[in-house]
């Protein structure tokens, strides 16, 4: 037969005595249980929220930084176009006084390659106005994102925040009986009620037998064990999902 054994504390607490226990620490829980799932999806909701904003303003931040260097960018060839324009007059300027054909070709060549210059920064120009323009509207449309989460999070937030309200203090008044009747379970007995707790698909670690099966898992229980059951004097879990059985007169 499934038991689960349990140390005697010095005040000498019955089986029935842990039975009950562990049965009145399972519906608490379970009111909790309850309460959480009225919340739903909602805190796990905010919080993708929450995240997909940040990630927003990051990009949003990231794209201006990307901006501001294309236009810094832009500046500085606008800068090299007017210094190019610059030179080109002044060697135009000494064409007029050469003394032969040989530094009149090496002027025309300067020339030559700061016309170059200036089609390149033009080129360039082009390339980073494109840029800009397709990164500009990126932050448009992240702007917009942003505005619409921030309307969505609100709304959740209030929606969470109002069945908070309702049920917080009823939570808090439960996780104090939950102390309180944890007090009551030796340590041992306790971390088998959480890992069972915890493995079980709905929460519940202790349940009765109801019309002869486990009220867990529905698999049938022998009647000398439900015998055994009702007499309190072991704790018998079920052979099936290891669940905690108790007797529905408990």
């Amino acid at each position: 037969m499934a038991t689960m054994d349990s140390k005697a504390s010095t005040n000498e607490v019955t089986v029935e005595d842990r039975l009950r226990a562990l049965y009145d620490l399972q519906k608490v829980v379970s009111e909790i249980d309850k309460i959480r799932t009225l919340r739903g999806e909602l805190p796990l909701e905010v919080q993708d929220l929450e995240d997909e904003i940040e990630g927003l303003d990051t990009r949003l931040t990231n794209l201006e930084a990307e901006i501001k260097k294309l236009n810094d960018d832009i500046l500085s060839k606008k800068n090299e176009i007017k210094e190019a324009g610059l030179l080109i007059k002044k060697y135009e300027a000494q064409q007029s006084n050469v003394r032969n054909n040989r530094e009149y070709d090496s002027l025309t060549k300067e020339i030559e390659f700061q016309t170059l210059e200036i089609e390149l920064c033009e080129k360039r120009i082009r390339e980073f106005t494109a840029e800009m323009k397709s990164k500009s509207e990126v932050m448009e449309t992240s702007k917009k994102q942003i505005e619409e989460r921030r309307g969505d999070l609100s709304a959740k937030k209030a929606e969470l925040d109002e069945i908070v309200s309702e049920t917080q203090t009823e939570e808090d008044r439960m996780k104090d009986k939950i102390k309180e009747i944890e007090a009551r379970i030796d340590d041992r007995l306790l971390t088998a009620f959480k890992r069972i707790r915890k493995n079980a698909r709905n929460g519940l670690a202790v349940v009765t037998v109801a019309r002869d099966a486990c009220g867990g898992c529905f698999n049938k229980i022998p009647p000398q064990r439900q015998l055994d059951i009702q007499l309190r004097k072991k704790i018998i879990v079920c052979e099936y999902c290891g669940r905690v059985l108790v007797d529905d007169q408990l």
